[in-house]
């Protein structure tokens, strides 16, 4: 484990340091790819725009493949071509392989854009091409009050265009809260087909040492949102069946290692201590008991960086970079990069690429910080291309490609 530490990032810091306080085929997937198709001439048309950026690997292209997103969180393809987006706002999109983007989506969760919550993550059921099934994650709202949230839904078609059906919540979490900071909410498909997701600490640090409660976790589910017979804390008395582990922040990246299968999530610190874990079942990942940040007031967070029957996370940031969705690329377009873990960062803007040996990061290059853009999803594309998403009110979906 090596924390990573330059002055451009100090200064970044420092700048940053307000906004990163608040934080701001089957016959269903046939008839999704024909309507999307369909409906390319009508959506608003791709931006073609380019850019050329450095790396260390050579040049690389930075192209916009669509634009106009309203702080848009989560990105998912299509098996067939095109894409789905969720807008913060509770909207989603489908986006066409050429870039062209559709109308609001009728039919899904009901949420608001509370600070930080919304409408978040969203991802592909493995047997979508016969289920038509997608996941999403959100702010459940009831009244003054809101908690992570996850349900499901069918995307369906018909003579009056795409829409979802059958939404069913499967999921909300335990104790909803007036705050509006430290959703969490990635969702991962574990091998067996079970769902990890995170829920964060909802802005109130000490829940996240609660195992009667849901904030502060990686959470595991069946589809249908049951509880796996497995679950670590399934038959601890006074403990939520649901999780998976404890002690994390505010994990806003989560993702499946191709090799291993296990999840590794990447969670914000506060002013320093963003991290990387490999979750293990039924273990305590110590927030905010151990940290390798210190809170916005300056003042030290709990008992230092180590304690006894806590884990330690495999690499930490410190400055604070403000990291977010993160993908590994087993891809052929660029092939100096398979086995990587790639990060976007909200607070410093840029794209980071972390070389591994096994479970040890062994590297970083920081990235598209030329762009000034926060990166709020990554995804590898089925092309193999890499696949970013921006948070701002005109979000865009960007495509990384080598340039020769």
């Amino acid at each position: 484990m090596r924390p990573r530490s330059n002055r451009l990032a100090a200064l970044k810091f420092q700048i940053d340091r307000l906004e990163h306080r608040v934080e701001r085929i089957g016959h269903a997937a046939l008839g999704i790819i024909v309507f999307v198709l369909v409906l390319g001439s009508l959506m608003i048309p791709a931006v073609s725009a380019a850019e050329r950026v450095n790396s260390q690997s050579g040049p690389i292209i930075v192209e916009t493949v669509a634009e106009g997103l309203n702080h848009p969180w989560g990105l998912a393809f299509l098996p067939e071509g095109g894409m789905l987006v969720t807008e913060r706002d509770g909207t989603i999109r489908l986006v066409t392989p050429e870039g062209g983007v559709s109308a609001p989506l009728a039919g899904g969760p009901q949420t608001e854009g509370w600070g930080q919550g919304g409408l978040l993550d969203i991802v592909i059921d493995p047997e979508f091409e016969t289920s038509g099934r997608l996941y999403f994650s959100y702010a459940g709202v009831d009244g003054r009050r809101a908690g992570t949230a996850i349900a499901h839904a069918r995307i369906v078609r018909d003579s009056n265009g795409a829409r979802l059906e059958s939404l069913t919540e499967i999921f909300r979490m335990n104790q909803l809260s007036r705050g509006t900071r430290h959703f969490g909410s990635r969702i991962v498909f574990a091998e067996d087909g079970t769902l990890w997701f995170t829920v964060g600490d909802r802005g109130d640090p000490d829940r996240a040492q609660d195992p009667n409660d849901h904030a502060g976790s990686v959470l595991r589910i069946d589809r249908d949102g049951g509880i796996p017979s497995d679950n670590p804390f399934r038959n601890i008395e006074g403990a939520q069946p649901e999780l998976w582990s404890i002690g994390h922040r505010n994990a806003q990246g989560a993702v499946r290692h191709p090799e291993t299968g296990a999840l590794w999530t990447i969670s914000h610190g506060a002013r320093g201590g963003d991290e990387i874990n490999i979750p293990r079942p039924g273990l305590n990942y110590g927030w905010p008991v151990i940290s390798y940040g210190r809170h916005y007031s300056g003042f030290s967070i709990g008992e230092g960086t180590e304690k006894a029957g806590l884990e330690q996370p495999i690499y930490y940031w410190d400055p604070s970079i403000a990291p977010s969705g993160a993908a590994f690329y087993t891809g052929d377009v660029f092939p100096q990069w398979k086995g990587n873990l790639f990060v976007g960062a909200l607070k410093n803007r840029l794209l980071s690429r972390l070389t591994l040996d096994g479970e040890e990061v062994t590297g970083e290059e920081l990235l598209l910080s030329e762009l000034g853009e926060r990166i709020r999803d990554v995804r590898q594309g089925p092309d193999g291309h890499i696949y970013l998403l921006t948070d701002s009110p005109n979000g865009r979906i960007l495509r990384l490609s080598p340039a020769s």
